[in-house]
C-alpha cells in the first residue's frame, strides 16, 4: 500500500493511493497515519480493504508529511561509501548517529526556508525507514518485522551550522522545514529489496544526485537492530539512512542553495518531492 496524509497543514486526513493514482479517504477506518495505525495488525486490516470502496478525494489537495506524531527523527551520517569519498571522509567503523528535530518535518512539496544567516544550505536525498512497532534489542534477522514501510526523505542541511560552529551536527540539520518526508509511506511488502533502489535529485532541472541504496554501508536491517541496542524505537519514528554522492558540499567548488531554487528528488517506487527554497524572513 501507499499511505499518505492530505489536506492543509495541521488538518491532514489519512488516505491511500490506489492503482490509478486516485487518493482514497481512510478516515472511516483510522484517525491518522500515526501510532497504532502503523502496527502490523492495523496495516493488515487496511490491506484487506477494497480501494474502490473508499471515497475518492476530489481535486489535487496538498500532500502532507506521510507520517504524523514522529517522536524521533534519527539520521545516519556518511552511510554511503561513494558519498564519504566525495567529502574526503573515512567510512566510520560504526554508524554515525545524529538527531533531526521533529519540528523540521514538512510535506514533500512544501516550501523549504533558508534560515537567517545561512550561507551553505545543501541537499540530500535519503531513504526513510518508518518504524511500525516498538523495537528494543532486536536482532538483524528480525529487524524488518519492526518496519512499517519506507518513504523519500530530504535531509536538508546547513553545512556552516553543521560543521563550522561548535557542537554536534543537529543544529545544521534541524532548521524549520529541513525535513520533508513523503509523498507516501510505502509499506514494506511493496519493496522487494531496500538495498537495491535507485535514487535521484535535481536542482533547477540539473541532475545532482543519481545513486542507489546498493552503496549504503550499513543497511536497513543493521541500522534498525543497531539503533535498538541504544534506544527503543517506537511506531512513527523515522530513520533517515544517509545520502549518495552529489551533494553541494562535495562539488569543486562547492555549490549551495539560494532563494528561488527548485529541488526535485525521488526514490524508485516511492514517488517524488518538489520544493521551492525561499529565505526565512
Amino acid at each position: 500500500m501507499k499511505l499518505l496524509r492530505y489536506g492543509e497543514a495541521g488538518s491532514e486526513k489519512p488516505g491511500l493511493l490506489d492503482q490509478d493514482g486516485t487518493i482514497r479517504d481512510l478516515s472511516a477506518y483510522v484517525a491518522d497515519i500515526a501510532g497504532t495505525t502503523l502496527h502490523p495488525a492495523s496495516l493488515e486490516m487496511l490491506s484487506k480493504l477494497d480501494p474502490k470502496s473508499l471515497p475518492p478525494v476530489a481535486g489535487k489537495p496538498r500532500t502532507g508529511a506521510c507520517v504524523a506524531g514522529t517522536g524521533k527523527f534519527i539520521c545516519i551520517g556518511l552511510n554511503y561509501s561513494d558519498h564519504a569519498a566525495e567529502t574526503g571522509a573515512t567510512v566510520p567503523p560504526e554508524p554515525i548517529i545524529f538527531m533531526k528535530a521533529s519540528s523540521a518535518i514538512v510535506g514533500p512539496d512544501d516550501d523549504v526556508l533558508i534560515p537567517r544567516g545561512s550561507v551553505k544550505t545543501d541537499w540530500e536525498v535519503e531513504l526513510g525507514v518508518v518504524i511500525g512497532k516498538t523495537a528494543k534489542y532486536v536482532s538483524e534477522d528480525d529487524a524488518l518485522d519492526y518496519v512499517a514501510g519506507y518513504c523519500v526523505a530530504h535531509d536538508v542541511s546547513e553545512r556552516a551550522f553543521q560543521a563550522e560552529r561548535q557542537g554536534q551536527w543537529t543544529k545544521g540539520k534541524s532548521c524549520d522545514t529541513f525535513g520533508p518526508i513523503g509523498p507516501w509511506l510505502v509499506t514494506k511488502d511493496e519493496i522487494a529489496d531496500p538495498q537495491n533502489l535507485k535514487m535521484w535529485l535535481t536542482v533547477n532541472g540539473k541532475t545532482m544526485q543519481n545513486g542507489s541504496t546498493k552503496t549504503m554501508v550499513y543497511g536497513v536491517r543493521y541500522l534498525v537492530s543497531y539503533l535498538s541496542q541504544f534506544m527503543s524505537l517506537h511506531a512513527g519514528d523515522i530513520i533517515s539512512t544517509g545520502t549518495p554522492p552529489g551533494v553541494g558540499l562535495g562539488m569543486k567548488p562547492p555549490v549551495f542553495l539560494k532563494a528561488g531554487d527548485v529541488v526535485e528528488l525521488g526514490i524508485e517506487g516511492m514517488g517524488q518531492q518538489k520544493q521551492t527554497f525561499r529565505a526565512d524572513e
